[in-house]
């Protein structure tokens, strides 16, 4: 088991702070050992968190021309780039693939979208239960006759 804990000793992971899919990935990198450091919004509410297990944490306000240099700068020396954010988001920032892979050419540029990068789909925000819907799964939760049981979050996720 220590083998497999540091598979990825050396590799730095930005993960930039968004929903279940992104902190998940960057949970499982830290765990086989990865360096990931998560850059939280600068007002977000203290709280536990069971997916920061084995991550730094940062807060930067990605707003603001200084916050966004700090991520740019992080970028520069990672490996990996966790983007959790609905497409155009990160671009509109100035941390955009075009920009941060000019800065490290080797940087991994994770792109986590609920509907892939091309599609019909793919430039809208999604979250677990339009994607339970989507796939027709949700018509197959709850009980017979009655109107579908939404599920817990994290189902499609």
């Amino acid at each position: 088991m220590a083998a497999t804990m540091a598979a990825l000793a050396g590799t730095r992971v930005i993960e930039l702070a968004g929903l279940a899919p992104a902190p998940f990935c960057g949970m499982i990198l830290a765990d086989f050992g990865a360096v990931v450091t998560r850059i939280d919004k600068v007002k977000n509410m203290s709280t536990i968190d069971k997916l920061a297990r084995g991550k730094r944490s940062i807060s930067v306000d990605l707003q603001n021309p200084q916050g966004v240099a700090i991520v740019r700068k992080l970028c520069s020396q990672s490996d990996v780039l966790i983007d959790p954010f609905r497409p155009g988001v990160l671009e509109r920032l100035g941390l955009g693939p075009e920009i941060l892979l000019k800065e490290n050419p080797r940087l991994i540029y994770a792109r986590l979208t609920g509907y892939g990068q091309t599609g019909c789909y793919s430039k809208r925000a999604g979250h677990d239960i339009n994607y339970v819907s989507i796939s027709g799964l949700l018509s197959k939760l709850g009980r017979k006759d009655q109107k579908p049981t939404p599920p817990i979050n994290l189902l499609a996720d």
